[in-house]
């Protein structure tokens, strides 16, 4: 409005003093230290988050930039950039579909995890559970094998049947890749695919030891819960399929990610890969 009315009558106008309005002009022509610092990191920050998958917020971000900045940005700085650039890591939930049938008479294996000492070394404990994916073409499920040291996905199977084929299909690709030493504890809640004879003869096999979680505990397989939600909150509601092929590969790309890449606050922001094979 400078063009129809005099710059000290709008400055009155809008309760500003004169100096102001020309200090922040020639701040805006000349910025500072910090604003170009600010400018350059909104730079980097929105690089590493879109590496990400647009999934790291403000703490992974941080870890990820102390490689290359140095002083590290303050956590607080970076989320204040993340606004600023409208960067959100985390959409909204949908809706869950039960993949847990224990209504069965198979065998139940006792909680071998109540008292056991924290793994300090790979292959000593998995996890396992099965989740579920939409398309358009209709479910497509998951079965995956952790291994709860590293939380590194040791293997995984994809299936439109939610059947023992498909755990035995995860369990092979863990087997083929791990060759896990005898004694090897596998623990997994008290489906049906779990308990079923061909699944209870594979891992006797190997000679692993088949634990499962109590009756309606959601607590006792939380990791592998954890692991379903940050799978789906990263990339899977982030996406739509049209066919199960489609989400087939989009999750394998993920996967390989969150094993390779992905940085986990618990593993001191390192990747599974990396924690594994850090020095003694």
């Amino acid at each position: 409005m400078k063009q129809t009315h005099k710059i000290c009558e709008l400055c009155a106008v809008f309760g500003v003093k004169p100096s102001s309005y020309y200090a922040h002009l020639q701040a805006q022509a000349n910025p500072g230290p910090r604003a170009r610092a600010n400018e350059q990191l909104k730079t980097q920050i929105a690089a590493a988050f879109h590496s990400s998958g647009q999934t790291y917020g403000a703490p992974r971000l941080q870890a990820e930039l102390r490689t290359t900045n140095k002083p590290t940005p303050s956590r607080k700085r970076i989320a204040r950039l993340m606004r600023e650039q409208n960067l959100n890591a985390r959409p909204r939930r949908r809706y869950r579909v039960k993949t847990t049938d224990s209504n069965h008479s198979g065998p139940i294996a006792p909680n071998r995890l109540h008292d056991h000492p924290k793994p300090d070394r790979p292959n000593q404990i998995w996890r396992s559970d099965i989740t579920y994916i939409q398309t358009d073409e209709s479910w497509l499920y998951l079965c995956s094998f952790k291994d709860a040291y590293s939380r590194r996905q040791v293997g995984w199977a994809m299936s439109d049947k939610i059947d023992t084929t498909l755990v035995l299909n995860a369990l092979n690709m863990a087997i083929t890749q791990r060759r896990p030493a005898p004694s090897l504890i596998i623990h997994t809640d008290r489906g049906s695919q779990y308990a079923s004879a061909d699944y209870r003869a594979a891992i006797a096999k190997i000679e692993a030891i088949p634990s499962m979680s109590r009756r309606a505990n959601c607590y006792d397989n939380a990791a592998m819960e954890s692991a379903w939600s940050t799978l789906k909150l990263e990339r899977v509601y982030r996406e739509k399929y049209a066919t199960r092929d489609q989400a087939r590969a989009s999750i394998h790309d993920y996967l390989c990610f969150y094993n390779q890449t992905r940085r986990h606050s618990a593993l001191g922001y390192l990747s599974p890969v990396d924690f594994e094979n850090q020095p003694n």
